[in-house]
Order: C-alpha cells, then sequence, then structure tokens
C-alpha cells in the first residue's frame, strides 16, 4: 500500500477533516453555550482557518529548525512539536473566541481545552476512517490497473 499522496490528496484530506469538524463544532456549541448555529459557525470557520494557516506555517518552521539543527524526529521532538503547536494555537484561538463570543479570556481558555479535548478523538477517529477508506479506493484502483495492463 502507498503511503505517498499527492497534494491533491492532501489538500482533500484537510478539507474534508475541517469541514466535517465545522459541521459537528458548530452546532455542538451553539446548543452547548446557547449562541446562534451562524455565531457558532463563523467562529468555527475561522478557528478552522486559523489552524490550517498555523498548521502550515508552524511545520514550515519545525522542518525548517530541523534542517538547521539537525534532530531526529524522535517520539519526544514529537511530543515537543505537539506542546508547541497546541501553545501557539491556543495564543491565537483564545483571544479571537473572547472577543467574538464576548466572554473572558479564562473562559475562552477553559472552551480551548473543551475543543482540544473533542479534537483528540475525533482526530484519531477521522484518520483511523479516512486510512481504512484510503486503502479500499486504493486498492480498487491498483487491481483495475493491473486488470488494464493484463
Amino acid at each position: 500500500m502507498s503511503l505517498q499522496k499527492s497534494l491533491k490528496e492532501r489538500f482533500f484530506h484537510a478539507l474534508g477533516f475541517e469541514v466535517l469538524a465545522i459541521a459537528i463544532c458548530a452546532p455542538l456549541g451553539a446548543w452547548l453555550l446557547g449562541y446562534s448555529l451562524a455565531h457558532m459557525g463563523l467562529l468555527t470557520l475561522m478557528i478552522s482557518l486559523i489552524a490550517m494557516a498555523w498548521n502550515m506555517v508552524f511545520n514550515a518552521m519545525f522542518d525548517s529548525a530541523q534542517r538547521r539543527m539537525g534532530f531526529r524526529r524522535t517520539l519526544a521532538a514529537r511530543a515537543l512539536h505537539s506542546v508547541i503547536f497546541e501553545i501557539g494555537l491556543i495564543l491565537a484561538v483564545v483571544p479571537l473566541a473572547a472577543w467574538w463570543l464576548d466572554i473572558g479570556l479564562w473562559d475562552a481558555f477553559v472552551l480551548d481545552i473543551g475543543i482540544v479535548l473533542f479534537f483528540l478523538p475525533y482526530t484519531f477517529a477521522f484518520n483511523w476512517s479516512y486510512d481504512r477508506l484510503r486503502e479500499v479506493v486504493v486498492a480498487r484502483h491498483l487491481r483495475k490497473k493491473a486488470l488494464a495492463a493484463a
């Protein structure tokens, strides 16, 4: 099974991840926090766009730091990568959520912790499901290709 993914597939994967997350988080947030679906939908969209942009910027900086410093991507390096990424995302999202929802920074921080706790199992489930589905699609494509070549 090929692990290589095209830029198009990576974009599709990220877009699917974010669209489903917004479809879950906007109504859930509206219901739990008592805001309109439109208000929470716009907030989740803004957070999604920030997360995608921060992901690209942060990973480019991480790759650059690795080239400059020559460290390996060990478990410790990946753990540090995750912690620094989340800190950066919190620094961007908490003030936005506080302003958008007209709540204090502490309340926005607690809300963000709730979001992170949602995204841990969501990320696992989405990527596991994507990988299983991708396996089926790629295997089907390879079978068709083999039959056409025979």
